[in-house]
C-alpha cells in the first residue's frame, strides 16, 4: 500500500505555526492593585453587616417604641379613671355617709330599731307594742339597677299595737325612720267598738302592720383583698 507522499517545503516557503492567545495586559497588573481590591471587599461585607444590624436595630426600637407608647396609654387611661372615680367619691360620700349613718348601709342593726321601738312608746305614751322580726333575705332587684357588689336585703317585722288614735301609728312610723330605712308592706286597721272622745286610756283602734326592714351590704369580690 502507498499512502500520501509528503512533500518537503519548496525553498523560500516558512511553515505555518498556530497562534496562541496572549493574556490582557491588566491581569499582569492585577498584583498592584490586590490590596485594594481586599479592602474594597472587606469593607462591602462589613457595610453588608452593618446594614443587617442597623434594620435589626431600628426594629428593635419601633417595638419598644410601641410597647413604651401602648404602656403610656394604659397607665393614662388607668389614671384618668382614678381620677373620676376619686371625683366620684368626693361628690357622693356625703349621701353615702348619711346613708350609713342611717342603717341603710352595712349590716343590719336590730337593736336599733328595738331601741327606737321603746323610745317612741316612752315619750310618746303609746300603749303596748308586739313585735315579730323574721330571718334577713335577700331581695331581688329591678334589671335596670346596677348595684354592682352590693346586695339588697330586708328583714320583716309583724307589729301589733292598739292605739288611742290613728296618729298613734303614723307618729310611731317618724319616729322608726331615726333608725333605718324600712317600706310598710301591709298595714290593717280595726276599730275597737264605738269611737270613744280620746282623753281616756282606752283603745279605741287596733293595728297590724307588717314592715320590710332595708340594708345594703357588700360581698367579697374574688381576688380582692
Amino acid at each position: 500500500m502507498s499512502g500520501p507522499v509528503k512533500q518537503p517545503p519548496l525553498p523560500g516557503m516558512q511553515r505555518t505555526s498556530t497562534p496562541t492567545r496572549t493574556l490582557p495586559a491588566w491581569l499582569g497588573e492585577l498584583h498592584l492593585v490586590r490590596g485594594a481590591l481586599l479592602c474594597f471587599a472587606l469593607t462591602l461585607l462589613a457595610s453588608v453587616a452593618l446594614l443587617s444590624l442597623s434594620g435589626t436595630y431600628r426594629m428593635r426600637e419601633a417595638q419598644q417604641l410601641y410597647l413604651a407608647q401602648h404602656t403610656r396609654t394604659a397607665a393614662a387611661t388607668l389614671f384618668n379613671n382614678a381620677e373620676a372615680e376619686k371625683q366620684e367619691i368626693r361628690a357622693y360620700e356625703p349621701q353615702f355617709l348619711a346613708l350609713r349613718q342611717r342603717g341603710l348601709i352595712g349590716e343590719e342593726n336590730r337593736l336599733a330599731w328595738i331601741d327606737a321601738i321603746r323610745r317612741s312608746q316612752e315619750q310618746r305614751k303609746l300603749l303596748p307594742i308586739s313585735y315579730d322580726i323574721s330571718a334577713q333575705q335577700a331581695l331581688q332587684v329591678p334589671l335596670p339597677i346596677v348595684m354592682g357588689q352590693y346586695h339588697l336585703r330586708g328583714s320583716r317585722m309583724r307589729l301589733q299595737m292598739d292605739l288611742l288614735h290613728e296618729m298613734d301609728l303614723l307618729n310611731l312610723f317618724d319616729d322608726l325612720r331615726q333608725a333605718g330605712y324600712f317600706a310598710v308592706q301591709d298595714c290593717t286597721l280595726k276599730r275597737h267598738g264605738a269611737a270613744g272622745t280620746g282623753s281616756g286610756t282606752t283603745p279605741t283602734l287596733g293595728a297590724e302592720c307588717e314592715l320590710l326592714w332595708l340594708t345594703v351590704n357588700s360581698v367579697p369580690v374574688p381576688g380582692r383583698p
